[in-house]
């Protein structure tokens, strides 16, 4: 009876992914409430915290990109699924998002506003997305022969 074993991958990567993967996104999402906070108040505490929760968050993103370019392009890249390549596009997209938007926060006072609201928000919803398709694909198994 043939087999199907899952691929291998270094577990101290996936170890190091799954500690740093989720926190850009509480970053991102707390920049978010930091610039409609600011785009509601107009007080430039909240547009300057804004743009530390978003350059935290994109110094926390690399990393678990790096990981993820190498297991599913390179080492793993046979067994990788579409979710998986998927995932990496929108995270990929919502760190190009986020660079973006810490280029607008380098404006003026309140000049940042309407679009930085936007690309916060834009970066929230493609690392939700990607993180709602991850928690649903199917995961592949190992399994074992009986001899």
């Amino acid at each position: 009876m043939p087999t199907f074993d899952a691929p291998h991958r270094s577990r101290v990567a996936d170890a190091i992914y799954g500690l740093l993967n989720p926190i850009p996104f509480g970053f991102f999402v707390a920049g978010l409430i930091f610039d409609i906070t600011y785009a509601n108040s107009a007080v430039v505490l909240w547009g300057k915290g804004a743009d530390w929760l978003i350059t935290l968050g994109l110094l926390f993103a690399v990393i678990p990109r790096l990981i993820n370019l190498v297991q599913v392009w390179i080492t793993s890249r046979r067994f990788a699924t579409g979710a998986d390549r998927l995932d990496f596009w929108l995270n990929l997209a919502a760190i190009i998002a986020a660079i973006f938007n810490a280029m607008v926060h380098t404006r003026d006072a309140y000049e940042v506003v309407p679009t930085s609201v936007w690309l916060s928000l834009c970066t929230v919803i493609l690392l939700a997305i990607a993180n709602i398709l991850m928690a649903v694909r199917p995961t592949v198994t190992r399994s074992y022969a009986h001899d």
